[in-house]
């Protein structure tokens, strides 16, 4: 039995793949890439069919973080020139974010910067949260705020938040390399906070920041350890003014051997494209709907996305549906375990070296060529949340 094989029969029985497995889909070559594709599209569409969740960022709070996280353009020090500005009020919030849900996204993730908040800021947040409820019928909302105190999850969702993201990132050898002012525990423990309070939990990564083929491995086995029901996957956005602005180490066919090997690792999570995947999968990003059951409608949080129209009509094209308010978007065993909210994230701005044998008879390829970086894809948000001109959704 080759390895895909296997991996699709573990995947359809929520198997956990070895390390040895999951490493050797990044190790594909491009000859065997559409198969790998269309293996992890098999179990991809067992747990979710055909169908696509929309999300919609709305950025609370622009910049001013006190944070030094190596990839965010809103760190500490941070020279990007992106927008800067303090808390939205909870009408500014709602009607920014009606912009998504008109567009046909079914979440609302509503991103702060800085370290995490303050009791004040929950309680800013919890008016915010009743807003956007009050206004829209079936509307999820999560929340991505930094590290949690005590208490302060169980106030969320008191509040009505359904959600609650914070990222991994990287893997925990390499995460004090990526971030000093936090550490990697600092992170599980606000995802172990999400899950005791009853909130969905949202922890992803981001690839494309210099790590190894065996960091993206650790980072994934831990999200699966840890087992959010949605793992958002960013591609780092190298932002002129951050100190990873010349890490440009993807290409479309590494962002796909990544998306296959979450969702062989996480078959029955909800896998979604965050941050980062109009820079770097490009024409791509319509196979890579076989791969994630999500993506993020419109613009992010400093950066600009594609047209909202366009992502609409990629949908589309490809063969796929939007998920509607009165679907679920969890398999059952899931959603039963949520107490019902599992149908109910920061994609950053990339917020979001190989290793490994080959697969199906092939060997180990080099590493990828990696194109010219792209800058003319990065474009600094000027318009939504925290302007006058109307979002992009």
């Amino acid at each position: 039995m080759d390895l895909l094989t296997t991996l699709v029969d573990k995947g359809l029985r929520r198997e956990l793949p070895t390390r040895e497995e999951a490493l050797a889909v990044l190790a594909t070559s491009d000859d065997d890439l559409l198969d790998v594709v269309a293996a992890a599209g098999k179990v991809r569409r067992h747990w979710f069919g055909r169908r696509v969740k929309l999300n919609y960022l709305v950025n609370l709070k622009s910049g001013l973080c006190p944070e030094d996280c190596s990839y965010c353009s809103q760190r500490l020090g941070s020279t990007t020139g992106i927008l800067k500005y303090t808390w939205l009020k909870p009408d500014e919030a709602s009607k920014a974010a009606a912009a998504g849900l008109a567009g046909g996204a079914k979440r609302v993730c509503l991103v702060a910067s800085g370290r995490g908040p303050t009791d004040r800021d929950v309680d800013r947040v919890a008016g915010t949260i009743k807003a956007i409820k009050d206004q829209n019928e079936g509307v999820e909302v999560c929340a991505c705020l930094g590290l949690l105190s005590d208490g302060q999850a169980e106030r969320l969702r008191e509040a009505g938040a359904d959600a609650y993201n914070h990222n991994l990132n990287t893997s925990e050898a390499t995460y004090g390399g990526i971030t000093t002012t936090h550490t990697y525990e600092d992170r599980v423990d606000t995802v172990q906070k999400a899950h005791a309070a009853g909130l969905s939990a949202c922890s992803g990564l981001i690839a494309g920041m210099g790590e190894s083929d065996a960091d993206l491995v650790d980072v994934v086995f831990s999200l699966r350890e840890l087992d959010p029901d949605s793992v958002p996957v960013n591609f780092l956005i190298p932002v002129e003014g951050t100190p990873l602005a010349k890490e440009w180490n993807l290409t479309p066919q590494r962002c796909l051997r990544i998306l296959a090997m979450v969702r062989f690792v996480c078959p029955d999570a909800e896998v979604r494209i965050a941050g980062g995947r109009e820079v770097h999968l490009r024409s791509m990003q319509p196979l890579a709907l076989n791969l994630a059951n999500s993506i993020f409608l419109g613009d992010y949080l400093t950066t600009e996305g594609q047209a909202g129209q366009a992502d609409l009509d990629m949908i589309a094209d490809a063969g796929f549906e939007i998920e509607g308010t009165d679907q679920v978007t969890l398999p059952e065993h899931r959603a039963a375990v949520r107490g019902g909210c599992g149908s109910h994230e920061s994609a950053g701005d990339g917020c979001g070296s190989h290793e490994g044998g080959g697969v199906c008879g092939t060997a180990a390829p080099a590493a990828p060529t990696v194109s010219e970086p792209r800058t003319d894809l990065v474009t600094v948000r000027r318009r939504g949340a925290g302007t006058d001109l109307a979002p992009n959704a």
